[in-house]
């Protein structure tokens, strides 16, 4: 039979010598007392045969969690052994052999292997139960009360014995089952637990990750755009500070308001983060679509002609989208201040329908042979997968970039609803 593959602790091990040791010295107390009172009268064995017999009995125990199904074996036939030869000990051996019974249905991985070895054992007490019973029907037939009716002593006696084997056999068989049910119950919900707090590691996991991707995302936005719009104006103030003092002032005040705002924005970033999600989304929501006009006049300021243009009926946008779609606007314009060159021109559109909101960023300036995939292009595709909507970003045959993006308008109010 195959070996039980559930764990045994260290304190189960020690439980069951402790068990072997109380059923050998219960034995052999049963046994002195039993030889005492006789209860196999003239046919009973020596005493001294119930030492190796309480050996067999009890020392196996030790060993019941390990191999079950040998041990029961063992236990049973050394049992069987004892009563057929009347040696003067059934107490300890009851003991014995419900606990080996009840080990089988308990620990034996295979269910199958325990209920054959069981129904084997079971089968063969009642069996050998019968043959005794109707062997003393026949030694004590000439007896005028065994005849006497149909419920004489012996017959009650005999019904008797059948019902208490009954129950000592039916009892191993249900509590060994019950336990095994428990245990295995016990196993699952421990599973279960575990399972579950290794997705708790894997949910706070991806968790600061995420966290880590929104604050990337934020500072690139935040900082690229002022420092882009201030590269520019410096450049071109450095250009005319010679020729036209009053221009690179006003080029120098534009530098010195991009610095303010680009430390207002890290500041709302800063809080922001350090705000609850309620907060956070609070925060967010003091961008809002109409502030894409103050994108477009900043690019004109740093020097590329920049136009904006809502086509159709402005509708309620959740405030999440509307931060998203300004951060794409943001940091298209800011790519076309850094990339486009000189003589280049941007247009932005806002465009309501029925379904949905986009957004298009185009802007003219030098061919782009080969697209390369940095932050600014990732962060809009993160923006506008967590607005549940699609990007479009790439370059112009003529010249330039173009960045589409469609948000359903529907599904995201829904979205904000719930």
């Amino acid at each position: 039979m195959p070996a039980p593959t559930r764990p045994i602790t260290p304190q189960q091990r020690r439980a069951d010598l402790i068990l072997a040791a109380v059923v050998f010295v219960a034995g052999i107390i049963s046994a002195v007392l039993s030889s005492i009172s006789e209860i196999y009268g003239d046919e009973q064995a020596p005493l001294p045969f119930a030492v190796p017999y309480l050996v067999v009995l009890a020392a196996p125990l030790a060993f019941r969690r390990v191999w079950p199904a040998q041990v029961a074996l063992v236990v049973s036939a050394a049992y069987f052994v004892a009563v057929t030869f009347r040696i003067p000990e059934l107490y300890a051996g009851n003991v014995a052999m419900f606990i080996a019974l009840y080990t089988v249905g308990a620990w034996m991985t295979n269910r199958r292997a325990a209920t054959i070895v069981r129904a084997t054992i079971i089968a063969g007490m009642f069996l050998w139960l019968i043959i005794t019973m109707y062997r003393d029907a026949i030694d004590t037939a000439d007896e005028a009360d065994v005849i006497a009716g149909a419920m004489s002593p012996y017959i009650a006696f005999m019904l008797l014995q059948l019902l208490v084997n009954v129950l000592y056999f039916g009892g191993a068989y249900y509590f060994g089952e019950r336990a095994w049910h428990s245990a295995m119950q016990r196993a699952a919900l421990e599973q279960r637990t575990a399972d579950l707090e290794r997705e708790r590691e894997v949910t706070a996991a991806q968790a600061v990750a995420l966290d880590r991707v929104r604050i990337a995302r934020e500072l690139h936005d935040v900082v690229a755009h002022h420092v882009s719009v201030m590269g520019v104006q410096a450049g071109a103030a450095r250009v005319v500070i010679d020729a036209d003092p009053g221009e690179a002032k006003r080029i120098l005040t534009g530098i010195e308001s991009s610095a303010r705002d680009a430390i207002g924005e890290l500041r709302n970033l800063l809080e922001t983060l350090r705000s609850s999600e309620e907060d956070a989304a609070d925060a967010a929501s003091t961008l809002d679509l109409d502030d894409i006009t103050a994108l477009v006049a900043a690019t004109r300021e740093a020097g590329i002609p920049a136009t904006y243009e809502v086509i159709g009926e402005p509708r309620p946008v959740p405030a999440m989208v509307a931060v998203n779609l300004y951060r794409i606007a943001q940091e298209s314009l800011t790519n076309a201040r850094r990339h486009a060159g000189a003589g280049a021109t941007a247009d932005v559109r806002l465009r309501y329908t029925d379904a949905a909101v986009e957004l298009e960023v185009v802007n003219t300036g030098r061919r782009v042979l080969t697209a390369r995939a940095g932050l600014g292009q990732l962060g809009m595709r993160e923006r506008a997968a967590a607005s549940g909507g699609t990007i479009e970003s790439g370059p112009r045959e003529r010249g330039g970039w173009r960045v589409r993006v469609s948000v359903p308008l529907v599904a995201s109010l829904a979205g904000a609803t719930a």
